[in-house]
């Protein structure tokens, strides 16, 4: 075990950038940098696993808190994994053109996938709190923590298993899905996975300075609703489905609500 937060820290440093730098010379070999998406996932259930390892609290803490972060990191991981082969994501073809013409295609992924193995060391924060738990026996708001954390992954799982049918039906190609729940919300698989950052606080708070978790939470929500997630999804989402404008319009962007309906908007 180590007991110190900072040694723990430095390992999940060169664990975390180790990974990314892997794929970072993967991205050079193929012209692809889709995989980062996979990467920063894979390297908090990497961290999460050396935390859990090493860590110098209880066991109950530190296997509850690995397992949650390690399983939905992963998950998530293997959901840009599958994607990989169907061509560069959109967002990093974008970035890639764009540094290309600057002459610094090359050095400005090298310091993104650097960046990314740092986002993933702070958002593994509440994992690193929890596992310094020395507590007997899980608490009620860990045993809050992980319902949350339950209740999430599988309404992001069935979010994405929704959403993976239809674009499976070849008489969608060009339609927006509305049903399930993507009836209440334009991103719910989002809302959802946010939802487990909330959860993995819930489950570090119980620990010494385990309130600094929570800034993961904050963190992800500012990610998802201004730089990588909806934004980009969006944009794309408009140049290629001309109903996606009046989806816009009926149905909340991402918290899920009930959909506005249709004369009511028109009364607007």
């Amino acid at each position: 075990m180590i007991d110190s937060y900072w040694q723990l820290v430095l390992i999940g440093i060169g664990a975390a950038d180790g990974l990314l730098m892997v794929l970072y010379l993967l991205q050079r070999r193929t012209g692809d940098a889709t995989l980062v998406d996979a990467g920063w996932g894979t390297a908090i259930a990497v961290q999460a696993a050396i935390y859990g390892a090493l860590g110098p609290g209880r066991v109950e803490h530190r296997a509850l808190i690995a397992s949650a972060a390690g399983i939905e990191s992963l998950r998530v991981a293997w959901v840009v994994v599958r994607r990989v082969g169907q061509g560069e994501d959109s967002r990093y073809r974008e970035l890639r053109e764009r540094w290309r013409s600057r002459g610094r295609e090359q050095l400005s992924f090298f310091v993104f996938y650097h960046a990314q193995a740092m986002l993933a060391v702070v958002l593994s924060a509440p994992v690193l709190l929890a596992c310094f738990n020395r507590n007997h026996g899980l608490e009620p708001v860990e045993w809050a923590g992980a319902a949350l954390w339950l209740f999430a992954v599988t309404a992001e799982s069935v979010a994405d298993r929704q959403l993976r049918l239809f674009k499976a039906d070849p008489a969608n190609r060009g339609r927006t899905m509305r049903g399930g729940l993507w009836r209440f919300s334009r991103h719910p698989n989002y809302f959802f996975q946010w939802l487990t950052w909330i959860a993995y606080g819930l489950i570090a708070v119980a620990a010494p300075w385990g309130w600094i978790g929570f800034v993961s939470a904050p963190l992800i929500l500012y990610l998802i609703l201004f730089v990588t997630g909806i934004p980009p999804s969006e944009e794309q989402a408009l140049k290629r489905r001309a109903d996606y404008a009046d989806y816009q319009r009926e149905t909340s962007a991402f918290v899920p609500l009930p959909p506005r309906k249709r004369e009511l908007l028109s009364r607007a």
